[in-house]
């Protein structure tokens, strides 16, 4: 059952590539264009990169992505951290604490969003900053937990036995050996926690509270009165920024000591 032998398996592996990164690469490149139409070609420019860089609205968005991005993958890795240190080894319920720490990964974001909202509503919630931080630090920690978990496994328990050996306690065995063996793993699930929130859109649309912003909403609020050159813009230092963390999360996973 090789599936090179079935008929128009590369035609269809192409056109579906197409279908999904042609787009992306039209809107990079229209992000260079200096006419105000986006969809009308004139001449390369750099000018709407310069705009981006000096607009208060674009900017005040940004740093609020910034801050809930840094605060939701920090707590997320932390607890992710807990987390994979706590199924390390089996126990009774692992594989149901497993399955509800991975359980964001499967579930819609458009349901999450909505039961997050329902949910701080009837606890009294004020819908803002806190919110938004709680809220993506609960999507986020999965996308932690998964590299982490995935380097704890591959730490072969025979440095920790002779830490052991040596007469370190638990605590100094965790912060002279497990921790400096697992840091690749704990960067990387930061690194992906942070793109993950900081591209997220539909819970940051529901839980912003007023005069809150995040970039994700604030494109989607501009698109509204047409798109130009400067959403492509800051759609594609988004992408550029997604691409490099992404990258530099698959490295630190996959880093030795």
């Amino acid at each position: 059952m090789n599936p090179q032998r079935f008929p128009f398996t590369r035609e269809t592996s192409l056109f579906v590539l197409a279908y999904l990164y042609v787009p992306v690469v039209v809107l990079i490149a229209y992000s260079f264009n200096a006419n105000r139409t986006a969809t009308v070609w004139t001449h390369a420019s750099l000018d709407w990169y310069g705009r981006i860089l000096v607009n208060p609205s674009i900017q005040s968005a940004a740093w609020n992505s910034l801050v809930i991005a840094v605060s939701a993958a920090t707590a997320a890795t932390v607890l992710a951290l807990l987390a994979a240190l706590a199924t390390r080894r089996a126990f009774l319920g692992c594989g149901a604490s497993e399955a509800i720490l991975n359980m964001p990964l499967i579930l819609p974001e458009i349901a999450v969003a909505v039961a997050t909202l329902l949910l701080f509503v009837s606890l009294g919630v004020k819908l803002g900053l806190g919110a938004m931080v709680a809220a993506h630090t609960a999507f986020c920690i999965p996308f932690a937990y998964l590299p982490i978990r995935a380097r704890l496994d591959g730490i072969s328990g025979t440095y920790e036995e002779a830490a052991h050996d040596l007469y370190a306690n638990r605590f100094r065995t965790f912060r002279r050996v497990t921790m400096p063996l697992l840091w690749p793993g704990v960067m990387a699930g930061f690194t992906l926690a942070f793109v993950t929130s900081l591209d997220d859109f539909l819970t940051s649309f529901f839980l912003a509270g007023p005069g809150l912003t995040t970039l994700p909403v604030y494109i989607f609020s501009a698109i509204r009165a047409g798109i130009t050159p400067e959403i492509n813009a800051i759609s594609a230092v988004m992408l550029v920024v997604s691409v490099l963390l992404v990258s530099l999360s698959f490295f630190l996973g996959r880093l030795r000591r």
